[in-house]
């Protein structure tokens, strides 16, 4: 059965007429304004607070092995990061090398050619 307002406010007006406006008052302010099927026990809020501690316990566990999964993926891209750049040093430092041994010989080509030494 659902309680609608017309029906709490005939019972507010029968009680008022068996136990006088106050008392009728006081005991409407004492019922629930829906029915009771939709008052949460004290068994249900423990069983949400339980629930609830368990979904966070969950969230906690895939939090930490997420950040645990981008501190290894971090550590890869660095380890990566340094690695290319070793070899790109590697390659600028061979080509500069190359670079002054041709320019000296080319100094040496234009100093035999020009007689100095």
């Amino acid at each position: 059965m659902t309680i609608s307002e017309e029906s709490r406010h005939r019972l507010y007006l029968r009680l008022e007429e068996v136990l006088g406006p106050d008392e009728a008052t006081v005991l409407m302010e004492h019922l629930p304004p829906v029915g009771w099927a939709d008052v949460a026990t004290k068994r249900d809020i423990e069983g949400l607070a339980v629930a609830t501690k368990r979904d966070i316990e969950g969230l906690a566990v895939a939090t930490r092995h997420d950040i645990e999964g981008l501190a290894v993926a971090t550590r890869h891209d660095i380890d990566l990061l340094g690695t290319r750049m070793d070899a790109r040093l590697e390659r600028e430092l061979r080509l500069m090398t190359w670079r002054v041994a041709l320019a000296m010989l080319t100094l040496i080509s234009v100093a035999v050619a020009a007689g100095r030494f």
